[in-house]
């Protein structure tokens, strides 16, 4: 995959299939839209993710959509929305941008896809354009889980409410947090609980504060974890989002390693505690809820 930062980069001299949207999170709504293009996608037209930056709390960041399209799509190009984008007329975008740069064969857009000034630009503005610039244009309906549309709110709100299960579900993957592994005060070791702190880069999304049942994987492995995320109140007033995680079954030394954590299920909220030693029997609660978590997951699964 070709990766690129502004439509105006692109350098692709076969035809193409596109999409075009924000891509937050990429959700299985996303996946229909980008699964379509794929299907397009030969030796005389190339797949093409066009996906806007809106530089908003976001469920993915910019690497991990690369990550998740790499093996996928021929191109993603990231477009920052420009004030020049902003004012481009729908009818401009679709000669200047669809046409002459994109070289556009295909289209493939959601039923709310808007583009141009004052988003006048529409699905039923690309139809209509369609013959005089020698594309298709394909109207992918949303996709619903019960009944609601997802959406990147959707899964947003999940998040808040603790979810991840949900979020899980309505992404069809479970909702990641990657970090440098950083030094931090060492009281869980201190407390014969060695932890890992990794920060999430700064718009991205944690789930409602508290303590989850995770995977983390370290050097390309998976382990069980229990971590917390939040602000640590108990013995900071910082209030710096971390994701504090510990791991079993790991024993060597993770300090700046690149780790990515996986939010399984919820426990509790975060909360703080009293003391140092309330603080402590809680992480061993705790712990003892992860190992029960992953016990009855692979029970359930035979292993």
């Amino acid at each position: 995959m070709k990766y690129i930062t502004g439509i105006e980069s692109y350098s692709g001299q076969k035809r193409s299939a596109v999409t075009l949207g924000k891509f937050d999170g990429l959700h299985l709504g996303h996946q229909k839209l980008i699964d379509k293009i794929i299907s397009y996608a030969s030796d005389e037209c190339e797949s093409i993710v066009c996906a806007f930056d809106m530089h908003r709390d976001s469920l993915m960041t910019g690497r991990e959509r690369r990550e998740h399209l790499e093996p996928k799509v021929d191109w993603l190009i990231d477009q920052p929305f420009t004030k020049s984008l902003r004012e481009m007329e729908a009818e401009e975008f679709i000669d200047r941008i669809l046409y002459k740069v994109l070289r556009a064969a295909h289209i493939v857009v959601g039923t709310d896809f808007s583009f141009g000034y004052g988003k006048r630009g529409n699905a039923a503005l690309l139809q209509e354009m369609a013959d005089q610039y020698g594309y298709t244009v394909d109207v992918i309906e949303k996709e619903r889980y019960l009944g609601t549309v997802i959406s990147s709110t959707y899964i947003k709100d999940a998040l808040a409410q603790g979810d991840v299960k949900l979020a899980e579900r309505l992404l069809g993957y479970p909702y990641e947090m990657t970090g440098i592994v950083r030094h931090g005060k060492q009281l869980g070791r201190t407390l014969g609980f060695p932890t890992m702190n990794i920060e999430p880069e700064k718009n991205k999304i944690l789930p409602r504060f508290g303590v989850y049942a995770c995977r983390v994987r370290i050097d390309g492995k998976w382990y069980d974890a229990v971590g917390n995320a939040g602000i640590k109140p108990t013995v900071t007033d910082e209030q710096r989002r971390l994701l504090e995680v510990f791991v079993y079954g790991y024993d060597g030394d993770a300090y700046g390693k690149e780790i990515t954590a996986q939010f399984c299920e919820f426990e509790r909220p975060e909360t703080k505690f009293g003391s140092v030693e309330e603080l402590k029997n809680n992480v061993m609660r705790d712990m003892r809820y992860g190992e029960r978590y992953f016990a009855a997951l692979r029970e359930k699964s035979g292993e």
